[in-house]
């Protein structure tokens, strides 16, 4: 038994010194790498960590939008309020690889004419 938990300590500490990469959703690698610009309505908002959500009807058909974290979207200027169902919203971002999922990641953000840049170093 005690080859047993040795065999198991090893292999934990192994993968404590070079993790299994995940697959999770944060970042941009599910995105097409180009951008795209979208206009619609704020029909759903969910603001929060470890990003917001905005789902947006855009001729009739509902994007999800990843923005900022709370912390991103402070940054860039927008103010509490401003994220609202019923405020037509311009966003320029990167789409998901996949068309259908209509997904898409958030670069900068347009309410009115006021620009919000939520990755200033991003094109």
């Amino acid at each position: 038994m005690n080859r047993f938990f040795a065999a198991a300590a090893v292999f934990t500490l192994a993968l404590l010194i070079h993790p299994v990469p995940g697959s999770a959703h944060h970042g941009w690698a599910w995105t097409t790498g180009g951008n795209i610009e979208l206009t619609g309505i704020i029909q759903k908002v969910s603001l929060g960590m470890p990003h917001g959500i905005v789902h947006v009807d855009a001729d009739g058909e509902v994007w999800r939008v990843e923005v900022g974290q709370p912390w991103r979207n402070q940054r860039a200027g927008l103010q509490s309020g401003d994220l609202a169902e019923g405020v037509e919203l311009r966003i320029i971002g990167e789409p998901s690889a996949d068309i259908a999922e209509k997904r898409m990641k958030a670069e900068r953000l347009y309410i009115d004419e006021r620009e919000y840049d939520l990755y200033p170093r991003r094109d």
